[in-house]
């Protein structure tokens, strides 16, 4: 008998809560990889680690909060635990690949390819490992075509994350980049989901006991988001990222000695007017104003 399948058991809630920690975990990772390549002085191990902890824990995260919103209307879910766990440690470390390949080797073509594609076929690995923890009355069946678009979606979204994380520096472009990966990533979380159907057995056995949605994947979603957040924490008090202080600072340097030079250049220009000597200001001559009343 076929199940019937639906994957907005709680209407908009699942897929926006899900939308944004996507769009969290990339703003977060982008802004990490940035940091690591804005000042060669920053240890650019750690920033990079964290850049891509941030990126997995927020696609496993976009993952399992939708899948909050799965349901087979005749018969119950569960989740094996092991495989949910697995899921989220091949998201960070396939993510931490792709990252440190072009955190050190730029974004060329190669590298910027071979990056995008391991990342890609991780995120889509990570996809498909969380949905065979499900445990249920029946077989998940897959729509092949639907499976391949979600894994090629997941390559390009990977590739133009990463693109922007060495390419992308402002704090406004980043986040609007953060914005189009979540969309990104969420559109391949539901294109895969799209290939689900679910063939149920006729007989209740044992194959679908495990732990159920609510008792497994709100306490291991719990800490993943708590990451994140002192992720966001360590990123809101750099102000080379928040404030872009070091570009600020060169920039407005640019400008004054821009200025001064114009001031130089001028001819018949009185240098002293731009550089008053111990503070005080260079006496004027009331000559041009004699004698007019």
């Amino acid at each position: 008998m076929q199940g019937t399948v639906d994957g907005f058991r709680y209407g908009a809630v699942t897929p926006v809560a899900a939308y944004l920690m996507a769009c969290l975990g990339g703003a977060l990772g982008l802004r990490c990889i940035v940091r690591s390549l804005l000042d060669g002085q920053s240890w650019k191990p750690g920033w990079l680690a964290l850049g891509a902890a941030s990126i997995g824990c927020g696609i496993w995260t976009m993952h399992f909060i939708a899948m909050i919103g799965f349901e087979v209307e005749e018969t119950r879910i569960r989740y094996d635990a092991g495989l949910t766990v697995l899921s989220l440690t091949v998201a960070i470390v396939v993510v931490g690949i792709g990252v440190f390949i072009v955190g050190y080797l730029g974004a060329g073509k190669g590298a910027l390819t071979g990056a995008g594609v391991i990342t890609g076929l991780g995120v889509a690995a990570m996809h498909y490992l969380g949905m065979a923890a499900l445990r249920l009355d029946g077989s998940i069946r897959y729509d092949a075509f639907a499976v391949g678009l979600s894994v090629l979606i997941a390559i390009v979204a990977a590739t133009a994350a990463l693109w922007a994380a060495v390419t992308i520096r402002g704090f406004l472009t980043s986040l609007g980049a953060s914005l189009i990966m979540g969309v990104a990533v969420s559109g391949m979380h539901y294109t895969g989901m799209a290939a689900v159907s679910v063939h149920l057995h006729d007989t209740t056995g044992g194959s679908w006991a495990g732990d159920s949605p609510t008792s497994l994947l709100l306490p291991m979603l719990l800490g993943p988001m708590v990451f994140l957040v002192l992720a966001g924490v360590v990123v809101m008090f750099d102000p080379l990222l928040v404030l872009g202080e070091g570009e600020r600072g060169r920039s407005g340097a640019a400008r004054r000695f821009g200025a001064s030079s114009a001031v130089e250049q001028q001819p018949g220009a009185d240098v002293s007017f731009a550089a008053p000597v111990g503070g005080r200001q260079p006496h004027r001559s009331r000559e041009p104003y004699a004698h007019k009343w």
